[in-house]
């Protein structure tokens, strides 16, 4: 009996089954792209503010006649007109907008009734700055506004601070500064030249 029972779980022990190697978990599935990121204060500072066609700054003449204005621009600084935009009954200018070199100069005629605080030169009998224009052809520039009717404040000559330099006033009382750089000084060059140009003027 002995021998029956060791036979028995002599023969009951089965080499136990291979488990199947366990699969690996399926990779998971990308995460959703994120939205692009806002585009940061700084970013956005770069974008340029003007639109296309203006400068950073824009200078906007008062006037006295600025149709009249804008013809003689065009004559005497080879302005090219943008636009205008008349008052209904065709009067005065309420905007209007001329091209020098790359540059816009905007313009209207005076509206005293508006109480704005803009007057032309004509009502206040002075200014109060100039428009500096800087050309590569200075003397025939300077040249060619003299002959249109502009009236020499200066004249053209070679200055301290290294520009050829010449000052304006047109017709209609706005003072223009032309000038060219003719020498690149640095800050203590032009201090020392403006010391030795204010003394001999004492």
């Amino acid at each position: 009996m002995a021998r029956k029972a060791k036979r028995s779980t002599s023969r009951s022990k089965k080499p136990a089954k291979r488990r199947a190697p366990a699969r690996k978990a399926a990779p998971r599935k990308a995460a959703a792209r994120k939205a692009p990121a806002k585009k940061s204060a700084k970013s956005a500072a770069r974008k340029p503010a003007p639109p296309h066609g203006y400068r950073s700054v824009t200078p906007y003449l008062v006037l006295r006649g600025a149709a009249q204005a804008i013809e003689f621009y065009k004559k005497a600084l080879g302005a090219t007109e943008r636009m205008r935009m008349p008052t209904p009954d065709g009067a005065r200018l309420m905007h209007a907008e001329i091209q020098i070199g790359d540059s816009v100069i905007m313009m209207s005629d005076e509206f005293p009734e508006m109480n704005t605080g803009a007057r032309a030169p004509d009502a206040l009998g002075a200014t109060t700055g100039s428009i500096y224009l800087y050309r590569a052809d200075i003397d025939d520039f300077y040249n060619r506004a003299v002959a249109a009717g502009m009236t020499v404040l200066m004249p053209l000559a070679d200055m301290f601070w290294g520009d050829r330099y010449g000052k304006l006033r047109d017709p209609f009382g706005h003072q223009w500064s032309v000038g060219k750089q003719v020498r690149k000084l640095t800050p203590q060059q032009i201090a020392e030249a403006a010391k030795a140009a204010f003394a001999s003027k004492t």
